[in-house]
């Protein structure tokens, strides 16, 4: 009896211990919940009051495209663009260009242009995704992967829903995000090797597989979307719009052959105006001349011209003017310490030994290139040869394999004092200085002949035409070999004053009939551009034949004729 009270009293008191633990927890639980409510409401309110505030728009934004006639500079490569995404079978697009010409916005135009048109597979609510390859950054194990997609194992996802069923889950990337639209990949060629391979396989077969080892295909509590995706992959089809600084040799080849490439060029000074007054206007001042004036001299680009602009409009803001004043912008120049845009133009008169040389230091960008010689003879009888202002050595290959060899500048250099010593010219009499001015380091053949003519100038003593400007590799023959960017270089010859411009014969192109006030000179042997810029006044040197062919005689004036009227 006694026993049997004594186990009652034992197990009351069990179920009251019990019964209190479950009533703890479940006010726990009630207390837990009231305190996230209560949290929730607060981050909510201050949510909604910071929604309510907005400050003004900056001019940036104020100033980006909104249509295609608002893209300055740029009316090749939009057309090329446009062609590209606009037509019934769009292509995958890589563009290249120097920094804030316009490549992000003319990506977004164009594609509003494409939804307009009935034939383009672009539907209205296509959509515009960007993505930052410089930010794109990827978890080796694949538990992360904003561009491509990853998969949340369930050891990764914690106490969530589909962790706590062991289901493991799809998170697509931007691909599929941009699936029937397009992906705008800013700075590609920044793109990590193994991610790029990954794009590569996903262009191929638009779509993206994806692998777990938790995927079961017989789990029955796996959902039916997940089995899909498994099974059939996440849908990625989609047009690549890839944009860089790079130069197209730093580009991925098997990227480069999936996509057409499109150049955008550097903006004019006439172009930074256009912008610069647009960007005055918008602001709400008056544009003062003066002020343009100094923005075209320092800005290089869209973005500096409008960042100029609005931090010189914030000092006469502050200062209650309703006028922009150069005073201003060039405070503005040399607090931010931006160097003066330098533009290289022809010089102002003929000269002995000066020559104006082409060459590109970007894609789709050109410049002019001053070669100056000096050529004394040699005291000694035995000439010296002084290259300046080139690159001496340099290094190509990578990975395991590297090879160094001397400068294709100088190389060059070599290749013209045979040719001149073919014509009897005998170059090794004299001490000759070839110097490429200009503080950076030149390499290339495609300044032999510019040097030959320099050189020539300066034993002969002979003025060169200020206004030519001349390109072309030139071989141990005497012939003139093609050479890269000359649509960039004949564009930058123009830019700088020049009213003739010697290019191979190789490099001849139909849209070069029609660039007047700029004549285009096709040439095929050194000894022709000889007889344009120094005439026929006497001293004709033949070349030796070569594979059965006679080159044109050369026709040099003799040194003491230097005075008789070279033509100019």
């Amino acid at each position: 009896m006694e026993l049997g009270i004594l186990l009652m009293i034992v197990q009351l008191f069990f179920a009251l211990v019990i019964g209190v633990y479950f009533w703890n927890l479940l006010r726990g639980q009630k207390t837990n919940k009231t305190a996230v409510d209560r949290e929730s409401r607060k981050e909510l309110d201050k949510l909604r009051k910071m929604r309510m505030i907005s400050l003004t728009k900056p001019l940036s934004e104020k100033t980006r495209p909104a249509s295609i006639g608002d893209i300055v500079g740029q009316k090749d490569g939009l057309r090329a663009l446009k062609a590209a995404l606009c037509s019934a079978n769009p292509q995958h697009v890589i563009i290249y260009g120097p920094p804030g010409v316009g490549k992000t916005a003319a990506a977004r135009v164009v594609m509003e242009e494409a939804k307009k048109n009935a034939l383009s597979p672009f539907k209205h609510d296509a959509k515009f995704t960007e993505i930052d390859a410089t930010t794109a950054r990827f978890d080796e194990r694949g538990i992360a992967d904003p561009l491509i997609g990853s998969v949340h194992d369930p050891i990764y996802q914690g106490a969530g829903a589909m962790g706590i069923a062991g289901v493991p889950q799809p998170k697509p990337g931007a691909v599929t995000k941009a699936h029937g639209g397009i992906l705008f990949l800013d700075e590609i060629g920044e793109l990590h090797p193994i991610q790029m391979n990954k794009l590569l396989k996903v262009l191929e077969d638009r779509k993206v597989l994806l692998e777990s080892a938790y995927y079961n295909s017989e789990d029955s509590n796996t959902p039916a979307y997940i089995h899909d995706i498994f099974q059939n992959g996440l849908p990625a089809d989609f047009r690549l719009v890839g944009a860089t600084t790079r130069s197209p040799d730093e580009i991925s080849p098997a990227l480069r052959s999936r996509c057409m490439e499109i150049y955008f060029r550097p903006l004019l000074p006439e172009e930074i105006e256009v912008i610069a007054r647009d960007a005055i206007q918008k602001i709400g001042l008056k544009p003062s001349p003066e002020a343009v004036a100094v923005v075209q001299q320092y800005a290089t680009n869209g973005r500096e011209a409008v960042n100029m602009i609005q931090l010189a409009a914030g000092l006469a803001l502050t200062e209650q003017r309703d006028t922009l004043s150069a005073a201003e912008v060039e405070w503005v120049a040399g607090s931010s310490q931006l160097p003066l845009r330098t533009e290289r133009k022809i010089p102002t008169s003929p000269q002995i030994g000066l020559v104006n040389g082409l060459a590109v230091y970007g894609p789709g960008m050109g410049t002019l290139l001053e070669i100056e010689v000096s050529a004394a003879l040699a005291k000694s009888g035995q000439g010296r040869l002084n290259i300046t202002g080139v690159v001496d050595e340099e290094e190509i290959g990578g990975g395991s394999r590297t090879i160094r060899r001397k400068s294709m500048a100088k190389g060059s250099v070599e290749n013209v004092l045979t040719v001149l010593r073919m014509m009897n010219l005998e170059p090794d009499r004299y001490d000759l200085h070839v110097n490429f001015p200009g503080g950076t380091p030149i390499d290339g053949p495609s300044a032999g002949v510019a040097m030959a003519v320099a050189i020539v100038s300066a034993i002969r003593q002979l003025p060169v035409d200020n206004t030519v400007a001349i390109t072309g590799e030139i071989g141990i023959h005497g012939r003139v070999k093609p050479v890269g960017g000359v649509i960039a270089k004949v564009e930058a010859a123009f830019q700088a004053g020049a009213t003739t411009v010697f290019i191979p014969k190789d490099n001849w192109q139909s849209l070069f009939a029609d660039v007047a006030p700029l004549q285009v000179i096709p040439v095929d042997t050194v000894d022709e551009v000889f007889r344009h810029l120094f005439g026929s006044g006497t001293a004709d040197i033949r070349l030796p034949a070569v594979s059965g062919e006679t080159f044109s005689s050369a026709s040099l004036l003799k040194a003491d004729a230097a005075g008789e009227g070279a033509q100019a």
